[in-house]
């Protein structure tokens, strides 16, 4: 379907909301800002596309010139070869803490593997250990989006690291890039039918959007070899999958493209985010989502799957100081009949690649789009791909929020462990010895794991036998037990920032933890000794860590300098927190953060209300007034 056909159909709509008032007003700060829409901007028609855009054409469907580039000598690779070495799943970074006037950067590149559901048998979990010794920095880190991340591979490893994992079942593919990136998934690994249709669906959504080209297969592996099927793909009908995939309706979802007939030759406008979850299980952020999936089933029917709550257009990435980029929360799109689900997917995404912006790359994402169109045309422009109407949403149980720390049943006689690990880094540090743990478990038990949401680990499969030998294990390892920790540290989660990112303004992980210690010493000092605050921390406001959806976050905006959001939902749902204030030095937190935690236990309504939910309610004014602003 040609995109001003499409757009034509709801221009002539009074609901479309195009070139009208945009039809959500977003918070920042103690003002209310709306964010309208232009004739050139987020659905531009007058601007040029973003460099980029000609980038992916010319690539020859993510070939060049990364093909060249990794045959040269050189330790690095241009800005076009980077641009598409991430579709092949990797980062060139370079450590600024390295960097010296006239020398060359020491570049290095990190690789984000694609694991739906987090899942990480034992053998892979051998083999990232063996690869992160022997080509990396020795750790692994866990990502927000259920991935390990493999740092410091030298460029020229970067094809032997890739193709083990290749080779073993794994892969890199769609881990980065404008495409669907890992698929997320509740990590409990719990055995009735509703978690079980939302690990197949995610491993289904993986399969489905995947690239097409073969370009992966022939930088890594070489031309006469073939990698092994994935190791999720045995829990799928893989054969349906590829029929849905092929599927044309002839309604425009499908390009006349011989290499990517979902994605065609510009791929899409920009990075593209699924998770699927269970009625009132957000332990995953769903609302974040480009899409996101809630399993609806028939109770009275030995809960046979029905369909699909489908939510769009959440987002979290934005720009200091840009108020056209903001952070969203997803919206209710409609119910979608299970026998529909891949098609109806597959037409959200053509709405996207068809219509979202691909001049403005910080407007890219499909947020924006289904921000200026509206909930109700957005639908309506999906259904033109679908060629069907999009039922009502149905009704859910309220949300909850569970990290499935600690020990728990699964339902079919075994148990599983979560194991928290802080700001997600997998390594042995002194006495805590977490990297050799997951090894021995991998090693002597042979267990598969699910990496979650907030950065950490889930042992599953535990026969009850074994339960009090593993713990005795993770004790001996120096490991904490989940009753050891505080609950803010459980609750927090922080991306890597400096040294190694590009786009971190200032530190993140690595000072999370004190941020933690001072945050509790503020609560203890005020009698707020038993309460919990999800608390999350980025280097910059691309969001990486979910700050926007946190009860309290920290987003650094400058040197040792952060601004301070509050308001997120203690269950991640259906909104965002706001920025409250800019540029709060490290040195000013307590004089920050102690009047709002005073006001907080001053003025809750009950024990119970979250400090998240007081801040939603309270509002920026008065928590300004509070701390003298």
């Amino acid at each position: 379907m040609m995109k001003s056909v499409a757009l034509a159909l709801f221009l002539s709509a009074p609901a479309a909301g195009l070139l009208g008032p945009a039809p959500r007003r977003w918070v920042r700060g103690a003002s209310r800002v709306q964010v309208a829409p232009t004739p050139d901007g987020l659905l531009g028609t007058k601007q040029p596309p973003a460099k980029i855009e000609q980038i992916k054409i010319d690539s020859e469907a993510l070939r060049e010139p990364l093909r060249t580039e990794m045959k040269n000598d050189e330790i690095f690779v241009s800005h076009d070869g980077y641009q598409i070495l991430k579709y092949h799943g990797s980062y060139q970074q370079d450590n600024r803490e390295k960097r010296a006037k006239g020398k060359q950067k020491a570049y290095s590149f990190m690789l984000r593997l694609k694991m739906p559901c987090g899942e990480v048998p034992p053998e892979l979990h051998k083999m990232l250990n063996h690869l992160s010794d022997t080509f990396g920095e020795g750790h692994l880190r866990a990502t927000t989006r259920q991935a390990y991340q493999l740092h410091g591979v030298m460029k020229g490893d970067l094809k032997k690291v890739i193709a083990s994992l290749m080779e073993m079942g794994s892969s890199t593919v769609g881990a980065c890039g404008d495409v669907s990136r890992n698929v997320m998934c509740t990590p409990a690994p719990k055995t009735t039918k509703p978690y079980q249709y939302a690990r197949e669906y995610s491993k289904v959504m993986a399969e489905l959007l995947k690239p097409q080209s073969t370009a992966f297969t022939e930088i890594w592996l070489g031309d006469e070899k073939v990698a092994k099927v994935e190791y999720w793909r045995k829990d799928i009908d893989d054969e349906a999958v590829q029929a849905a995939y092929m599927h044309d309706s002839g309604t425009g979802t499908m390009l006349d493209d011989p290499v990517e007939p979902l994605y065609g030759k510009q791929y899409l406008p920009r990075k593209f985010k699924i998770a699927v979850t269970v009625p009132g299980d957000n332990s995953l952020d769903i609302y974040i989502s480009d899409i996101g999936l809630v399993v609806v089933t028939d109770p009275a029917n030995n809960d046979e799957l029905l369909g699909f709550n489908v939510m769009v257009g959440g987002g979290m990435g934005r720009t200091h100081n840009k108020e056209n980029t903001f952070a969203r929360a997803a919206d209710h799109l409609g119910f979608v009949h299970k026998d529909d689900i891949m098609e109806v997917c597959k037409a959200i995404l053509a709405t996207q690649r068809d219509h979202g912006n691909r001049e403005v790359r910080a407007n890219a994402r499909m947020k924006y789009l289904v921000h200026n169109l509206g909930i109700d045309a957005f639908r309506g422009l999906v259904e033109t791909y679908f060629g069907k109407k999009i039922e009502p949403w149905r009704p859910l149980v309220e949300w909850k929020y569970s990290d499935w720390m600690g020990w728990h049943e699964q339902g079919d006689g075994k148990l599983f462990l979560g194991i928290n690990v802080e700001q997600g880094r997998v390594k042995d540090e002194g006495s805590m010895r977490l990297k050799t743990l997951l090894q021995t478990v991998a090693d002597k038990y042979g267990l598969t794991m699910v990496l979650s949401p907030s950065q950490s680990v889930i042992i599953k499969d535990i026969p009850p036998s074994l339960k009090e030998e593993i713990s005795s294990l993770v004790t001996s390892h120096g490991v904490l037990h989940v009753e050891e920790i505080d609950p803010l540290t459980r609750l927090s989660i922080a991306c890597p920032a400096l040294p190694m990112c590009g786009l971190a303004i200032t530190e993140a992980e690595r000072v999370m933890p004190s941020y933690v210690e001072r945050l509790r010493a503020s609560m203890d000092k005020l009698g707020l000794q038993g309460d919990e605050i999800m608390v999350r921390m980025t280097g910059c406001p691309n969001g990486c860590a979910r700050p926007y959806m946190a009860e309290m976050a920290f987003v650094g905006d400058g040197p040792k300098s952060y601004q301070l959001w509050v308001g997120g939902s203690p269950v991640l749902a259906e909104r965002t927190g706001f920025a409250l204030v800019d540029r709060v030095p490290t040195d000013k937190f307590e004089e920050t953060v102690e009047p709002l935690l005073a006001l907080y236990k001053a003025e809750r309504t009950s024990q119970v209300e979250a400090f998240g939910d007081f801040c939603h309610r309270a509002g920026a004014e008065k928590l300004l007034a509070a701390i003298g602003k």
